[in-house]
């Protein structure tokens, strides 16, 4: 995917409408100021039709690994690794990031988060195991040639107040052992999990001060949680060089008052406006499509959909123009 002139203007739009009626692929050319990306298992489970999708249909350069047939990247054999290699060279597609599962987890010695699993392993286990994770978090960052692994912040706490400075410990220390491996470890603000909006991932980057931790911003799981300002407002109080990483897609907020994911053109989150601020501050890295609306026929439609809207807002934005 490249960059689009103001005269292609009306062209591109042309373009949008129909690949949003069959598909084709678009096509761009020069240069982008993002890394415009989807996670892969968001259009299937089929990696090769993901990444067919991926670059054929989206035009894209660069895909986001999380899941592929039905097992999460960590639980991967060597011949599916391999598999998961040859595919991407096959589509000439670049990773941008390990989505890892890392620290979705239980704090040990709090009390059990609502929000994780009902079974677990006991407490004791926890932290060796999400060592674990990260160790091979980073080592498949340096098999996919990417140098960022994502993380979360423990499973929600009614009152994280008693642990907060022992996790933001744990999340230096994670963030310490990724920059000795030359990997940025970056955070996604997660409603499940103990930092879930803007404002609580400045707080965290402002008490984690390791250079090798950034944020993974997602303003639409912040308006999720209940941050219905997370963008323009929130949004102002993050640290701009702090933030690496990048998740698209949207919410809206119902006349029952409830919020649900929506097609990434329509919700809460204006992502033309956002973008455009992203851009100002000097973000160079991902914009990930990470759909999560389910309203099309399939995963894969439905991740048409929003990427229509996804690019729409890039076009509208400058960066496709």
């Amino acid at each position: 995917m490249g960059v689009i002139s103001r005269r292609g203007f009306v062209g591109s739009m042309a373009a949008v409408s129909a690949a949003a009626a069959g598909g084709r692929a678009f096509g761009f050319a020069g240069t982008q100021r993002f890394k415009v990306a989807v996670i892969t298992d968001e259009i299937t489970q089929d990696f090769d039709r993901a990444c067919a999708v991926a670059s054929k249909d989206f035009a894209m350069h660069w895909v986001e690994l999380r899941g592929m047939w039905g097992k999460n990247l960590m639980a991967l054999d060597e011949a599916q690794l391999a598999e998961v290699e040859k595919t991407l060279a096959k589509y000439s597609l670049q990773v941008t990031d390990i989505a890892s599962p890392l620290f979705k987890a239980d704090w040990p010695g709090a009390p059990k988060s609502e929000f994780g699993p009902k079974s677990s392993l006991a407490s004791g286990d926890v932290l060796k195991r999400e060592d674990e994770i990260l160790e091979k978090s980073v080592a498949l960052a340096k098999r996919f040639k990417t140098d960022k692994v994502r993380c979360f912040d423990f499973w929600r706490l009614e009152d994280v107040t008693p642990y907060r400075a022992a996790i933001d410990a744990k999340l230096t220390e994670a963030a310490e052992r990724c920059g000795r491996h030359g990997v940025m470890l970056v955070l996604e603000n997660e409603m499940a999990c103990n930092t879930a909006t803007g404002r609580e991932a400045a707080r965290t980057l402002g008490a984690v001060k390791s250079q090798h931790l950034a944020l993974n911003w997602d303003p639409a799981n912040a308006v999720m949680h209940g941050e219905l300002d997370a963008f323009p407002v929130a949004w102002n109080m993050l640290p701009k060089t702090r933030i690496h990483h990048c998740h698209v897609k949207n919410a809206v907020k119902g006349a029952d008052g409830k919020v649900t994911w929506s097609p990434t053109g329509k919700g809460i989150i204006d992502w033309a406006a956002q973008f455009r601020e992203m851009a100002k501050a000097g973000y160079r890295d991902a914009v990930s499509l990470e759909t999560h609306w389910h309203g099309g026929a399939s995963p894969e439609e439905s991740t048409k959909t929003s990427w229509v809207g996804m690019r729409k807002a890039l076009v509208e934005s400058g960066n496709l123009a």
